[in-house]
């Protein structure tokens, strides 16, 4: 008999159901992943749903060489995963997974898709590093197209990202309510304080959302962005760094006022 996930229905024979088992007539798992920061989280997410286990998939998400001839490396690999639902069969050895995301990544990645891209000046997976940095950037997804337009100016600019997701990522805490310069200072390639351009991966697995709010961009002048002192989770957004000040200003005297150090 065959390893799978089975449809035992009502007024089926123990013959069908026997003969369901000897050949393999399975039926399809709902597979789902979001919300996914870190390899190992992804791999636990997949173990949860399929037969393969997590060390199955993290073996190939931390192989340089297999991530290669996928064309990624082992810091963009996560980029593969496009957040949605698929069908798939529950005994799904990992590489024949990675090779059903490779597929589903292509079909993400239309014409219409690649021109837009190409004409903001980055590659697909700039892009979903890009959005990955915007989605941990704000909670409020209407902000998205925004939080990327002040992001592309910057870097068409030639100005470091500054972005605080990055220095969390980078210190590796992403409780961080309050950046201080101890942490500006931390030296790895994600720290955009200290290092120009994007970093060598993304932050998270962004969403269809979050890249597509890449590539369809809010055309402004921002620069600059402060989360707002009401702590809604939404952001002030400035063109000059006078009115940056400002606005960091008062969200420092609220975190004061709270006594968040």
């Amino acid at each position: 008999m065959k390893t799978g996930r089975y449809a035992v229905r009502p007024g089926m024979s123990n013959l069908e159901l026997l003969n369901d088992l000897r050949r393999g007539h399975q039926v399809a798992t709902r597979l789902t992943f979001n919300n996914i920061r870190l390899k190992d989280d992804l791999a636990e997410r997949l173990d949860e749903q399929l037969m393969l286990g997590k060390e199955d998939i993290l073996s190939l998400l931390t192989d340089s060489a297999y991530c290669d001839s996928l064309g990624f490396t082992v810091e963009t690999i996560p980029l593969l995963f496009i957040p949605n639902t698929y069908e798939v069969y529950w005994n799904i050895p990992a590489d024949k997974l990675m090779q059903r995301m490779k597929r589903e990544y292509n079909a993400f990645w239309t014409e219409a898709r690649l021109e837009k891209a190409k004409s903001i000046g980055l590659t697909p997976i700039e892009v979903g590093i890009l959005a990955s940095i915007v989605e941990e950037e704000t909670a409020a997804s209407d902000e998205y197209p925004i939080v990327a337009g002040l992001y592309l100016n910057r870097l068409h600019k030639g100005i470091p990202l500054q972005a605080d997701p990055t220095v969390k990522y980078a210190v590796g805490d992403f409780t961080l309510q309050r950046i201080l310069f101890e942490h500006l200072e931390v030296d790895s390639p994600y720290n955009t304080y200290k290092y120009a351009g994007l970093p060598p991966g993304p932050l998270r697995i962004p969403t269809i959302k979050g890249m597509d709010s890449v590539l369809n961009y809010m055309k402004h002048n921002y620069l600059y962005m402060c989360a707002k002192e009401d702590f809604s989770g939404r952001h002030n957004f400035a063109a000059t760094l006078a009115e940056h000040n400002r606005n960091a200003n008062r969200y420092r005297a609220e975190l004061n006022r709270r006594k968040i150090r």
